[in-house]
């Protein structure tokens, strides 16, 4: 009887909470609406007329939203569409230019003239320039409603017949990128559909507004994009940002959206700022936060500013722009993944998807409105920000030295994507008041013919000093995301900056650089010898397991009497390949021109020094069969980078394994078991037997591989899946009172984010001589989230620890003194034996965001070389 009442009141509450949700639906249309008293061009189409149903009724699918524009596109004189790149699924990836149909016509020569203001600031003015406003949508797939918004931010700028919309669009071209991440986003609106109820539910636990793993946010690899502004490691990024320097725009918002219990976020943001900016940026970020809260004031609309939000990290879409010398602002929407059609906050408002396209449309033309009344003084500011008067410090140019074995080649390939100008050295020189990233020691050094030099006398200073201090000035330590992002600290460059000027002859660089790659010795009787030191010698490895040669590994290094080859080379003896004798020099030909390395044909085994060719220290190495560790817990950042670096990076093919369905593998069929960090919750990943069935995996010879949190589980003193230990601080008397327990309430977030380390990059010594660490230099600059650290035993092998003195461990970032003396001496990088097979540490990401990779050729070790070892 009890559960007869109960499913009759369930079932009457839903009844009257759908007609009170058709009642307030009504209610929501009525109240946030798109400027309908303005006049509009009737031959253009509007979005609602486009798609057959009102923005906020549906999510739109991204092929739609482009349809749209490119409706608009034939319609109008107005708007071009454009397209910039295809993503890894093969979405298409555009841009729309809009501005007056007079413009419109004389369109290439703005544009040449906004470039000419950004790449000669000094030659050119500013007088009867249109301001240029870009406007970015979607850059997280989860975030939804922006892209709504922009299909009716487009139609009001292109079918509004009034004098102000006609204002706007002569005094400004305004860019519309109305969907930077489309893959992610079809990845939600597909999942949201499959849902969603028929009845609409508001309550934030119900299915549909509870999204699954790996989430929408991400790209095809599970990358924030909106991390990458910088890095380009992404097709998306890649193509948006070749757009970008096309255009050069003065103003850029980039719209997201958070937590659903959240009012609307407006700029101003909060610290620490880059300091390299001008400070009339806080002005003008003031200015079009102030122009937006007018409209949200007017509309009834709950916002806040000055909070939660910084702009230190130069790769988002609210940064990046700043550091080209505009106004880079953020602006964020309550609602989200979990937002739905419709959610109830935790105050009991029902925030509709309707609403939150509304207020990131009014935003939007809020944003035109504001840059249009103040373009003079935006322009002013665009050419005082790239112009030499605004430059900071006293940094003359930076200096990185010619190798061809590290990432050098990558990082000028990266920086003159951003227009900035490398020159080369066409002499050896000496650079007085060289200073050293390692420990900034100053020096007379000297440099090499070929060896590249980026100066900060050019319009790119913001961005090249932005990415290339050492440190950066931080206003306080408790940051939104890391705290350093050094160029050469990230790719473990062995480079220089200096306070006086370059005088060695120079060149520019105009081309892209190319590794060397070629095959020396075609006709080799003896071997083909490839030296692990080269960047892709792991995607070498891979094309030749591919090609099902015997490929061994050199344990130690050797020398032919005029080069030396570093442990870990990979040696391909005929004798052990015979059968493919025939087309041997044509395969190693292939491998060298698709993986850019040098390949070496050697007629003899006999080496001058070190091991010969076929000693017992040249082991062999066989294509392992890789299981990645995906779903809950499991962190699909950590995850997606994982794969993306054996995926695209080493074109190794890898196995990705559900954490649910790891229990019904077949643990055999691997050699190695790959788990990424872990939000928590690891112990839920194996039951006691699955764990003892792992232990007897390993012990017959797996690789097993922990990173991160993953990692730190593995230990003694959490899991007890090994011995090894995490170090402990000896705890304090129990009865002595700790001072911060009387932190202020006020206080607590900045008092305790103190303790935390946010990103920093700590130097770590190596021993190359480990299989681990094969091909790598001694020194490495290691990324640091946590305070963990393993304590250094003579029961496991120490490959990588942070330098021993406490006081010189931090290279970049932030640390409490405490943390850094917690962390020195301690190993990040370990491998224990368990039997025939091994379990390997490694508690600092390896390879995070694709752009701190210096030690990313430890986890590529790990996989590759490690089961044979």
């Amino acid at each position: 009887m009890k559960s007869l009442l109960k499913l009759l009141f369930v079932s009457g509450f839903f009844l009257l909470a759908s007609n009170q949700t058709l009642a307030q639906d009504e209610f929501v249309y009525e109240r946030f609406q798109f400027h309908p008293n303005l006049s509009y061009d009737s031959e253009i189409t509007s979005p609602a007329e486009f798609l057959g149903y009102e923005l906020g009724k549906e999510y739109t699918f991204h092929h739609r939203v482009m349809d749209y524009f490119k409706q608009l596109d034939e319609e109008s004189g107005r708007l071009t569409f454009h397209k910039y790149g295809t993503t890894y699924e093969g979405r298409g990836l555009y841009y729309a230019v809009i501005s007056s149909e007079e413009n419109q016509g004389n369109i290439e020569s703005i544009r040449q003239a906004n470039l000419e203001l950004a790449n000669n600031p000094e030659s050119t003015g500013i007088d009867d320039k249109p301001v240029v406003v870009w406007l970015s949508y979607n850059v997280h797939g989860n975030e939804p409603s922006s892209s709504e918004a922009a299909m009716q931010t487009a139609y009001r700028l292109v079918a509004g017949a009034d004098q102000e919309t006609e204002n706007w669009l002569q005094n400004s071209v305004v860019i519309i990128d109305p969907m930077i991440n489309p893959d992610g986003r079809d990845r939600y609106v597909y999942w949201y559909k499959s849902s969603r109820a028929n009845v609409l539910n508001t309550n934030a636990d119900d299915l549909e507004h509870d999204e699954i793993w790996p989430g929408g946010r991400t790209n095809h690899y599970w990358f924030d994009l909106n991390r990458d502004w910088v890095w380009l490691v992404h097709p998306e990024s890649q193509g948006r940002i070749a757009a970008y320097q096309q255009w050069m725009p003065q103003v850029h918002m980039d719209f997201h959206e958070q937590g659903f219990n959240n009012n609307y976020f407006a700029m101003p943001g909060t610290t620490p700022r880059n300091l390299e900016l001008p400070s009339e940026y806080d002005k003008w970020a003031d200015t079009f936060g102030r122009g937006l809260i007018e409209e949200l004031d007017e509309a009834g609309v709950n916002y806040a500013t000055r909070e939660a939000f910084d702009f230190f990290y130069p790769g988002y879409g609210s940064s990046y722009p700043s550091i080209m010398g505009g106004i880079g602002m953020l602006a964020e929407q309550g609602g989200h993944s979990r937002g739905g059609r419709a959610v109830e906050t935790d105050d009991g408002y029902v925030l509709t998807l309707r609403q939150r396209v509304f207020d990131h449309y009014t935003n939007g033309v809020s944003i035109v409105k504001t840059a249009v009344e103040n373009k003079q003084g935006l322009l002013g500011y665009f050419q005082e920000s790239v112009s030499q008067s605004a430059q900071k410090g006293n940094t003359k140019a930076y200096i990185l030295p010619n190798n061809q074995n590290d990432y050098t080649y990558q990082v000028v390939n990266l920086m003159m994507k951003h227009g900035v100008k490398v020159e080369r050295a066409t002499e050896d020189f000496t650079q007085r008041d060289s200073y050293s990233y390692w420990d900034g020691s100053s020096s007379n050094r000297r440099f090499a013919a070929g060896d590249f030099i980026i100066k900060t006398d050019q319009p790119k200073h913001l961005f090249i000093n932005t990415l290339f201090r050492k440190q950066m000035e931080i206003e306080d330590s408790v940051m939104y995301d890391m705290a350093t992002w050094s160029v050469p600290l990230a790719y473990n460059l062995d480079a220089a900056w200096t306070t006086r000027g370059v005088g060695a002859s120079t060149e520019m660089v105009t081309e892209e650089l190319e590794y060397e790659s070629g095959l020396e010795n075609s006709g080799a009787q003896y071997a083909y010898v490839i030296d692990w030191e080269q960047r892709h010698a792991p995607k070498a490895l891979a094309k030749l397991w591919e090609m099902d040669y015997n490929v061994r590994s050199a344990r130690r290094s050797f020398n032919d009497g005029n080069n030396s080859y570093s442990e870990g080379s990979l040696i391909v003896l005929v004798g052990r390949n015979y059968d493919k004798r025939d087309r041997m020099a044509s395969d190693m030909q292939k491998i060298a021109e698709e993986a850019n390395v040098v390949v070496k044909g050697f007629n003899t085994g006999r080496m001058s020094k070190g091991m010969d060719m076929a000693s017992g220290d040249s082991q062999p190495v066989e294509k392992p069969n890789v299981a990645l560790m995906v779903d809950s817990p499991f962190s699909s950042y950590t995850a997606g980078q994982l794969w993306f670096l054996f995926d695209q990076w080493t074109e190794l093919g890898i196995s990705r394994i559900r954490s649910g369905s790891f229990s019904s593998s077949d643990l055999d069929e691997y050699d190695v078991i790959l788990m990424p960090g872990a939000w928590g919750g690891l112990g839920s990943v194996w039951s006691e037997n699955e764990m003892e069935a792992v232990k007897d995996w390993v012990r017959r010879g797996g690789v097993l591989i922990g990173t991160e949190g993953s990692a730190s589980w593995l230990t003694k003193d959490q899991s007890g899946f090994t011995d090894v230990e995490l170090f402990e601080e000896e705890k304090e008397d129990t009865t002595k009172v700790d001072p911060k327990a009387y932190t202020k309430y006020a206080n607590r977030e900045d008092v305790f984010g103190l303790e935390r380390i946010p990103g920093s990059a700590f130097k770590a010594m190596v021993d190359n001589t480990n299989p681990l660490a094969f091909g790598m230099p001694e020194r490495l600059y290691s990324l640091k989230f946590g305070d963990d650290g393993l304590v250094p035993s003579t029961s496991y092998q120490t490959v990588g620890y942070y330098v021993k003195e406490a006081d010189e461990v931090l290279a970049s970032g932030y640390a409490s003194e405490e943390n850094k003396e917690k962390a020195a001496g301690k190993a990040f990088a370990a491998v224990e034996n368990m039997g025939s097979g091994k379990v390997v540490f490694l508690l600092d990401n390896t390879q995070y965001r694709m752009f701190w990779v210096g030690p990313s050729r430890m986890v590529q070790n790990a996989v590759m070389l490690l089961p044979g070892m």
